[in-house]
């Protein structure tokens, strides 16, 4: 029988905030229903004699305590040994990230790994949403400078994303098409998105868990005065929301194709009823602030729903 081990890959528990953080969440539910958690950095798992390693250490997670993290052991932990695999160290998605999902492929048919480590690789955050722009403000991706002239003039205000990066980093909005400012940002990112600019940001972002295909809740995020970013990480104030008709229907069909595509969990954003093209299936957050502001346990429902 497989032990009863949980291991979580993740940023080591020291850089997480446990009133936030979906990782501990995830991990304490586990542990009510007595598992054990082994946790590790992406930078410590390997393959040896063609078995896959991590070394880590097994953790106790206590909301109750000033320190929130006790380490038990550290150890080697063949991962295969785990009966279950989280995925949730933060982007950028980079090529530490997609090595660490081609180890964990290797051993996918032993182990359940959430999210499958090929759907992360396949479902890239921000492209993936190229589907659904009639659902989205007015974006493209490019990086070729005179599409990117033609937008702007277009669209006048414009918000510039890297495509992989996370927590409202790096985004600019711009008034005016400014070619010194964006040629860095091609050089530094390659490929960006860039979308027209939605003045509603001020009233929140709503950010819609998926759970197994299911659209299981959702809080909004309103961005601290002065700010556009709705990422809490940026100061922005979390509070409990309800979905339109529109929102519901949208998250429901984005649900059925990650569910398709094996992504179980996931979280997308809507800004003024419109998708704003952030799909996220490396590290989805927020279980935790939802639990805070309505009693609603998702960590429960993710844990249930993978049993079943």
């Amino acid at each position: 029988m497989t032990n009863k081990i949980v291991a979580i890959q993740g940023n080591h528990p020291s850089k997480l905030n446990p009133v936030s953080d979906t990782s501990i969440f995830l991990a304490n539910e586990a542990q009510n229903k007595d598992y054990k958690i082994f946790y590790y950095e992406p930078k410590d798992l390997s393959i040896i004699n063609s078995k896959v390693i991590a070394t880590g250490f097994f953790v106790k997670f206590n909301y109750t305590q000033k320190k929130f993290f006790k380490i038990l052991k550290k150890c080697s932990l063949e991962l295969t040994k785990s009966k279950f695999i989280l995925i949730r160290q933060d982007p950028p998605f980079n090529l530490e990230y997609i090595s660490t999902t081609y180890i964990l492929d290797t051993i996918k048919h032993k182990v359940k790994i959430l999210n499958n480590p090929t759907s992360i690789r396949n479902v890239s955050e921000k492209l993936y949403s190229a589907k659904y722009q009639k659902y989205m403000p007015d974006t493209i991706f490019s990086r070729n400078i005179n599409e990117i002239k033609k937008f702007f003039k277009k669209n006048e205000k414009v918000i510039l994303k890297p495509i992989h990066s996370y927590s409202g980093n790096d985004i600019h909005l711009l008034n005016k098409f400014n070619p010194k400012l964006i040629n860095s940002f091609i050089k530094k990112h390659d490929h960006i998105m860039l979308q027209k600019f939605l003045p509603k940001i001020i009233k929140g972002d709503k950010r819609v868990f998926i759970i197994k295909g299911k659209v299981c809740g959702a809080i909004s995020r309103i961005p601290k005065t002065g700010s556009i970013l709705s990422n809490m990480s940026k100061g922005a104030k979390p509070v409990n929301v309800k979905l339109s008709v529109n929102e519901n229907k949208i998250s429901k069909l984005i649900a059925k194709d990650l569910k398709k595509d094996d992504i179980f969990f996931a979280g997308i954003d809507f800004i003024d009823q419109k998708l704003n093209g952030d799909i996220n299936v490396t590290s989805p957050t927020g279980l935790k602030t939802l639990f805070d502001l309505s009693g609603i346990n998702l960590a429960k429902v993710f844990w249930k729903e993978l049993k079943a």
